[in-house]
């Protein structure tokens, strides 16, 4: 059995009357690749704000390694290995690919010399071999002299993830990292993650379910806060609760047809 990375025990978070997550159970293991899924007003971004300590939970509790990091600012979980990719990844549309790879870097590994890198150095780091092995990873060399805000939305998006990727993270949370993207994109994005599985603990959150059928290795399905269903993918998509709360589907009437 692999190891506890990340768990959620009964959290609940509410916001006045409404209860956005109710008690909710999850845990993630070490070179897990999850997903959670639910339609619009489940209650899984604020999960996912639970877990990254956007929001702190109401009743209930989050670890990491089995240590308590409910109270831990996202900050804290950062340096703790549990990256959210925006927590690293605002990018600088005004300066070029490679340099904004080269700032990520340093962010994350180099932080007493970021003002310095800023104004005099980054050039030198332009062959460094973790920039060149991210650019090739993540299909981004013929973009790397590019400006960001000339980038593609998919070029941009595989960018994003790049700077999570650099800073090394144990746990990469994704939140709808293919939101916007043409098909194509979609494809380019997932091949560069797939490369992923294996490294590093991965959680996705995502409306494009029929794209991450084969990324995914155990989905959570939250409805009105609640967790209704977790597995397999297909054991997930074919539960009654799931057929009825998430498809609208009459599992009654299916079953009489």
């Amino acid at each position: 059995m692999s190891v506890e990375i990340l768990q959620a025990k009964a959290v609940t978070k509410r916001f006045g009357g409404l209860v956005a997550v109710d008690r909710v159970d999850f845990t993630l293991r070490e070179h897990e690749v999850a997903g959670i899924i639910g339609s619009n007003g489940a209650g899984k971004t604020t999960f996912f704000n639970l877990l990254t300590g956007m929001f702190a939970p109401d009743e209930g509790a989050i670890l990491h390694k089995g240590e308590d990091i409910t109270q831990m600012t996202p900050q804290q979980r950062v340096a703790r290995g549990v990256t959210r990719t925006f927590q690293l990844t605002s990018t600088f549309d005004n300066l070029t690919v490679t340099n904004n790879l080269v700032l990520a870097y340093f962010r994350a590994h180099h932080k007493s010399s970021m003002w310095n890198l800023l104004f005099t150095r980054v050039k030198r780091f332009h062959d460094e071999p973790k920039i060149l092995g991210i650019l090739e990873t993540f299909d981004l060399l013929t973009v790397r002299e590019r400006m960001v805000k000339n980038l593609s939305l998919g070029e941009k998006r595989r960018l994003e993830i790049a700077m999570a990727v650099l800073a090394e993270p144990e746990v990469l949370l994704l939140d709808e990292p293919l939101a916007g993207l043409a098909e194509s994109e979609i494809k380019g994005v997932l091949d560069v993650l797939r490369g992923q599985i294996g490294k590093q603990t991965i959680l996705i959150v995502e409306h494009k379910i029929s794209h991450i059928k084969d990324f995914v290795e155990r989905l959570m399905v939250m409805h009105e806060g609640r967790v209704i269903a977790e597995g397999g993918y297909e054991e997930c998509l074919n539960h009654p609760e799931v057929r009825r709360s998430y498809w609208q589907i009459d599992t009654d009437e299916t079953a009489n047809a």
